[in-house]
């Protein structure tokens, strides 16, 4: 038996209630990149490529937002002592995040024409508060983690856990809101119906966060521990120093791509559904529930799979890899698909790989910031955790520029209605399925050739971080 399997020091209903952080992330993040683009373009009219302004324009902001955010969350302040460097700040990020979601479809126009700008400039806006808010509790979110649970094998069940738990967010997330919108037609309108999905999703967003303020809370021996490691010299470190120092590290830099891939895959294929539902298969919303359902069952099927998977192999590499060719490959078929029930089965095999990925995520981070605690001496969790989200926001670049070039190469128009060429069909089912699974697979070409942190290497960090006693 490994020494860290003795090392599990905290309870699992502690680990539940920090999974609700995931339930409520991730039930606000598959609703804004589900139902965001579709509602500016499809339903309201907004020319696409002002859309994709506004998406460039936020992610840019948010590239440089989440590493600054880490950064400057990673200090000492005069509340630390007592209330720990991470759970004040997920308090101030999360309590009033689902609300911003909401301000996204209550814009003060509805007119794409006349009011164009308008609407550009009130997306711009409100994504980029949504984002703010989303940066300063998910960095810290992440940051705890590593800081929190400090042996592979605790790290594996915390995983196991708030994934399980983030799983229901998605669930809500996806399955709800077509529940409570219809889509606008050539004579109706049904843009307040969106307004109303926002305030019930920031009201269970808001409770979500409730159940997670116990286990954000860090015990004083967490505490006591970034204290004894700060020092004048750590404080003072340069933000860009701090960067650089990041980017010289190579696995790091070989994660940090292949999330950056997997990350515009699951914004490119997750915001495509309500175009598939609408203008491929032309049935209404709540067509999407059985889609997004089938993934959920997929990945509870397959998590306590995985997480029985790697305990066992104990190589977090091998395990990402194999979650990653597995997305890849259960995402293509759906390039084809015309049939319903065809595309429900899909995603049911693309929730079983999501499953292990997923699990994998936490881990795989937690492995590079150990590394770049044993190379700098310094840890700087939230520093890393910034830098991550930071290449995790071209996802959003990548899957808004996909959508305006194959709108416009393929001769998709809003205006048209469920009349859409033929071309524009194959553009949509071609950004749901066959472009996001060919970013993926140069993810995982990435990650498995200069990846180098093996099981041994892992190990031989941990100890050193015990060594050093931080």
């Amino acid at each position: 038996m490994e020494t860290d399997e003795l090392n599990i020091k905290h309870s699992k209903m502690g680990m539940v209630s920090y999974g609700f952080n995931s339930f409520s992330r991730e039930l606000l993040r598959i609703a804004f990149t589900t139902f965001g683009f579709f509602f500016y373009e499809s339903e309201i009219g907004l020319n696409v490529w002002l859309i994709f302004l506004a998406y460039f324009i936020f992610a840019i902001y948010n590239m440089f937002n989440d590493p600054l955010v880490g950064y400057l969350t990673n200090r000492v302040f005069k509340f630390t002592k007592n209330w720990g460097r991470r759970f004040p700040w997920i308090l101030v990020g999360g309590l009033p995040w689902g609300f911003t979601y909401m301000l996204i479809f209550t814009p003060p126009t509805y007119d794409a024409v006349g009011g164009a700008w308008i609407l550009f400039a009130w997306l711009l806006f409100s994504t980029c508060l949504f984002d703010t808010f989303h940066s300063i509790l998910f960095v810290n979110f992440q940051a705890l983690f590593v800081d929190k649970y400090r042996s592979v094998q605790e790290r594996r069940t915390a995983s196991g856990i708030y994934i399980m738990i983030g799983v229901i967010g998605v669930a809500i997330g996806s399955i709800l809101p077509p529940m409570l919108f219809e889509y606008s037609t050539e004579t109706t309108t049904n843009f307040p119906s969106f307004a109303f999905q926002g305030l019930i999703v920031a009201i269970i967003t808001f409770v979500g966060f409730m159940l997670a303020i116990p286990g954000s809370r860090e015990d004083q021996v967490t505490i006591d521990l970034y204290l004894a490691s700060q020092t004048g010299e750590r404080e003072k470190i340069p933000f860009f120093k701090s960067l650089w120092t990041a980017l010289k590290q190579t696995p790091f830099i070989a994660f940090m791509i292949f999330y950056l891939l997997y990350q515009s895959l699951v914004e490119t294929m997750q915001a495509s559904v309500q175009y598939t539902v609408k203008y491929s298969l032309k049935m209404p919303p709540t067509a999407s529930t059985l889609i997004f359902a089938a993934f959920l069952v997929g990945v509870l099927i397959s998590t306590p799979f995985w997480t029985y998977y790697s305990k066992k192999v104990k190589n977090n590499k091998k395990v990402m890899l194999i979650s990653g060719l597995l997305l890849a490959a259960f995402t293509i078929p759906i390039t084809f698909y015309r049939i319903y029930w065809l595309i429900v089965f899909e995603m049911l095999l693309w929730g079983l790989a999501m499953g292990g990925f997923w699990i994998m995520i936490f881990p795989v981070s937690a492995d590079v910031i150990d590394n770049a605690v044993v190379t700098t001496k310094k840890r700087e969790e939230g520093i890393y955790t910034g830098f991550q989200q930071f290449f995790g926001r071209v996802g959003i670049i990548i899957q808004a520029l996909t959508f305006a070039i194959v709108h416009e190469l393929t001769g998709f128009d809003e205006a048209l209605g469920l009349d859409q060429p033929e071309s524009a069909i194959w553009g949509i089912h071609l950004h749901q399925a066959l472009i996001p699974a060919i970013f993926v697979i140069i993810g995982a070409l990435v990650f498995w050739k200069w990846y180098k942190l093996t099981p041994e290497k892992v190990r031989e960090n941990q100890e050193k971080i015990k060594e050093m006693g931080i």
